[in-house]
């Protein structure tokens, strides 16, 4: 199916594009009443997730009522250790939970391979249902979590601010953290693939937890994995966003994809000059500007605009929407990228 607005495939594959297009990591969420108003319908987040209708339902609701230049699907980056056995729960105003955890080998030998059409088919149908919904409106993003961070959740069992269980395992059990690494990676490619049979026509991989490693730990366990799912991934464009991961990122330059992600604290000047020319950057408003006035927000969003320099370039936050931001002024921030005209 022809798009109708293809501005970010053409930004991605660094093809000229009239301005800049713009879309916002969860966009599709608690900012939106619509989206409160389907969730309710439900027992919680989860089964949201899991319900390909619904899920379909509030990844096009951003299109509709904020006038984005893309879709991503609503789901969540757990659903991969769930698919491989590790179950979790996700707790109202805590987060996830993990009942049970990686110890041992013999715990990550009992981890399944995953099937995505069979083990993970909710999300695989959504983007089905959203990509026909969508009628080549604007281009479907389809995602998943990168192998650090899902590992991450898997040997710690909840979020956590220094991730030290998991970052032990990498000084101390160094076989089975490859061996976990490996096996992770090994899903995430086969549901990225999954995704892009459904009709994902761009697909991110989100690196949440990147920054709470060293360079020198990102290189040895994390950017291997991250080097074969860019490797595997050669159907559509592919985004790598990797929170935190500034100083590091000249190894993330010699990633096979097409964009990198940058967060609030990276300078898109400095970026550009570590990253090179060959690459589109995605980003990175300070999310907290949205707390300020529509003015400001104006100001902001223009000033971020021009240290890109207008070219190779999608526009987004330097993460997601906050829950508790005011929907009017994301369409502030989505509709002065809108407007700009570079000077």
């Amino acid at each position: 199916m022809e798009l109708r607005n293809d501005l970010l495939l053409r930004a991605a594959r660094g093809e000229e594009t009239e301005r800049p297009p713009v879309w916002l990591m969860r966009q599709a969420g608690r900012i939106l009443p619509e989206y409160r108003a389907v969730r309710a319908e439900l027992s919680g987040f989860k089964e949201l997730v899991e319900t390909p209708e619904k899920a379909a339902e509030v990844t096009i609701q951003p299109v509709d009522l904020l006038d984005v230049d893309a879709a991503i699907i609503f789901s969540d980056i757990l659903v991969i250790p769930e698919a491989m056995g590790l179950t979790y729960e996700m707790v109202e105003k805590v987060g996830p939970r993990f009942p049970q955890v990686i110890h041992a080998q013999s715990d990550v030998d009992r981890l399944k391979e995953v099937e995505p059409e069979k083990d993970l088919f909710y999300t695989i149908e959504a983007i089905r249902i959203a990509k026909k919904q969508l009628n080549g409106r604007v281009p479907l993003i389809g995602f998943a979590g990168a192998p650090w961070t899902i590992f991450c959740y898997m040997v710690e069992g909840k979020g956590s601010k220094e991730w030290s269980k998991a970052r032990r395992f990498l000084w101390q059990e160094e076989s089975l953290a490859r061996s976990l690494l490996d096996k992770i990676t090994d899903a995430t490619i086969a549901y990225l693939k999954a995704q892009i049979e459904a009709g994902a026509d761009l697909v991110q991989v989100f690196d949440s937890w990147a920054g709470v490693l060293s360079r020198e730990l990102y290189a040895k366990f994390a950017l291997p994995c991250m080097e074969r799912i860019c490797d595997a991934i050669d159907e559509v464009p592919l985004t790598v966003f990797a929170k935190g991961g500034g100083h590091f990122l000249q190894d993330l330059a010699s990633l096979n994809c097409e964009t990198l992600g940058l967060d609030w604290t990276v300078d898109p000047l400095e970026a550009r000059k570590a990253v090179g020319a060959g690459k589109t950057l995605q980003g990175n408003l300070d999310p907290s500007v949205l707390y300020a006035g529509h003015d400001e927000v104006r100001e902001q969003t223009n000033r971020m605009l021009q240290r890109f320099g207008g070219t190779r370039h999608i526009a987004n936050l330097g993460h997601g929407v906050y829950p508790d931001m005011d929907p009017e002024k994301v369409k502030t921030f989505i509709k002065t990228v809108k407007e700009y005209q570079q000077r």
